[in-house]
């Protein structure tokens, strides 16, 4: 028997996160970033190793950044990061060392460290991520440094081994970059959801422990037949409490969550096995084959055979 599983580890298990390290930024004053838009299922990341930064994004207020620093931006806005001195920046250029792109300039004033990559997702799965998560989410690793919860203290372990391993040429050292990436994402959730940092989504809604039963349910067992008054009760509040709570914490109601989670684990298993489609839907909580193709083509665009024959 499979060991217990918490919510966030059965959403990752649901929309596995593969993270990518590309480039390792050494600036000094002036100096700017001005990043695209990211591909289809990508999230880019920044952590500030050493210095200051100044974040700039379309729909966002500048937003200062320090060392510990985590940004992760889910929706794969355009964005710039710049020193914040109004200065023409100086040109950057790109050098290749064993297991890592560095990105340095010639400016002279104060100096910037920093690592930049991206959080790579199937764009099938993206949409349940994304749609949960912060637009842009900063995470303050060591605002709190004299206060550091357990969880703080392993991020700070965290971001001090990827600086060593950038620094090192180390034989596997590109491996054990990405596979810290990869970390780094499920770490930089679970803080964030602790110190209260996401301002909605299921992040603010797991750090509200009065709501986390009905979080459980919801993830391990999306194909219960749920009502509002049964998920309620798991909370033990009433039903009106219980919706409200839900749409502050999160943004959209318990209904929405459940058939997002539904149709992504179909969409898995359409992909993963030979299971017929009738029986997907059993599974996933629809008692009619046809109100499942229904749910499905409405959620994803495709039928669900469609978009089986698409897998590559």
């Amino acid at each position: 028997m499979p060991p217990p599983m918490d919510w966030l580890s059965r959403l990752l298990e649901l929309t596995p996160v593969r993270g990518q390290l590309d480039l390792r930024c050494m600036y000094g004053a002036p100096w700017r970033i001005d990043q695209r838009e990211s591909a289809p299922g990508e999230m880019a990341y920044h952590v500030v190793l050493g210095g200051t930064a100044m974040l700039e994004n379309p729909g966002g207020k500048p937003q200062p950044l320090v060392a510990g620093d985590i940004v992760l931006l889910a929706e794969g806005d355009a964005h710039s990061l710049h020193d914040g001195s109004g200065k023409r920046a100086k040109p950057a250029r790109e050098r290749a060392v064993a297991n890592l792109m560095i990105s340095e300039n010639a400016g002279a004033g104060a100096r910037l460290d920093m690592l930049c990559g991206r959080f790579v997702l199937s764009p099938a799965h993206a949409q349940l991520l994304r749609s949960y998560l912060p637009t842009r989410l900063i995470a303050h690793s060591t605002a709190r440094a004299q206060n550091a919860t357990e969880t703080g203290l392993h991020l700070s372990n965290l971001l001090a081994l990827m600086r060593a391993e950038t620094n090192d040429d180390g034989l596997g050292g590109r491996a054990m970059l990405n596979a810290l990436s990869t970390a780094l994402f499920a770490l930089t959730l679970r803080f964030a959801s602790e110190s209260g940092e996401a301002p909605a989504g299921l992040l603010a809604l797991a750090g509200y422990p009065r709501l986390a039963p009905a979080l459980t349910a919801l993830f391990h067992h999306p194909g219960h037949a749920w009502t509002l008054p049964a998920l309620a009760q798991l909370c033990n509040m009433s039903r009106a409490t219980f919706v409200r709570l839900f749409q502050e914490k999160l943004g959209r109601s318990a209904s929405d969550l459940l058939i997002d989670i539904r149709m992504t684990m179909a969409a898995n298993e359409l992909r993963s096995s030979s299971t017929s489609t009738a029986a997907i839907a059993e599974q996933v909580g629809y008692q009619s084959e046809a109100a499942f193709q229904r749910a499905f083509k409405l959620h994803t665009g495709v039928t669900p055979a469609h978009w089986r024959r698409s897998a590559p």
